[in-house]
């Protein structure tokens, strides 16, 4: 059970962090917050992270660096990576929005800085969503909703998120102009690959 949660709030976090630029609040969160604040060693040491105002930092360093990352010079949806013309395809005709559905997962427009439900937050929110399920499940001791959901989350990675995200993940490693956008990308691709494993080792057991 701890560790489902643990999932879930890993994938809730890469997800808020990449889905659109940070507010005070998440900042804060960050700052705070040993245990997140362990998730990003390079930023942890970076010596304006502490002499610098939140407001200094997110206006001249961290949200011009996501709008670089993510709406400039990177291109975070799925079907560009997928798709022979590298087109965004923001119609029901997304390969997500079967699933969404499915599993009543409602993207929210009016929140993310998105144009297309294939977009990698939304996909890692959609993680966290049923993540968030399985955790239910095991609290109503119904075992076999929590295979159900561990066969869904695998088969979301194998179909949609390892197919294409470790290559944007890479290019913001390499491209990111503050460690707060660097460390994300490290360890949602660590956290992506190693959370496979482990949901193959869970359903093979």
């Amino acid at each position: 059970m701890q560790n489902t949660k643990a999932r879930s709030n890993i994938y809730a976090l890469i997800s808020r962090v990449l889905l659109q630029e940070l507010d005070e609040d998440m900042l804060n969160l960050i700052k705070n917050d040993e245990n997140i604040l362990d998730f990003f060693p390079t930023l942890k040491e970076w010596e304006l992270f502490d002499k610098e105002s939140n407001s200094k930092l997110l206006e001249e360093y961290f949200n011009p660096d996501f709008v670089n990352l993510s709406v400039l010079h990177l291109i975070p949806y799925e079907t560009f990576y997928t798709r022979e013309d590298q087109k965004i395809e923001t119609g029901g005709a997304n390969p997500v929005t079967d699933m969404y559905s499915a599993y009543d997962f409602m993207v929210d427009y009016g929140v993310a800085r998105t144009v297309s439900a294939d977009h990698i937050g939304i996909e890692l929110e959609f993680m966290h969503h049923l993540a968030e399920a399985e955790s239910k499940a095991l609290e109503d001791d119904d075992a076999e909703a929590v295979m159900e959901l561990k066969r869904v989350q695998k088969e979301f990675l194998n179909k949609h998120l390892l197919k294409w995200a470790p290559m944007y993940l890479i290019n913001v490693k390499y491209e990111a102009r503050t460690p707060l956008y660097y460390d994300v990308a490290d360890m949602a691709l660590e956290f992506i690959l190693s959370d496979n494993e482990y949901l193959t080792k869970e359903l093979s057991a």
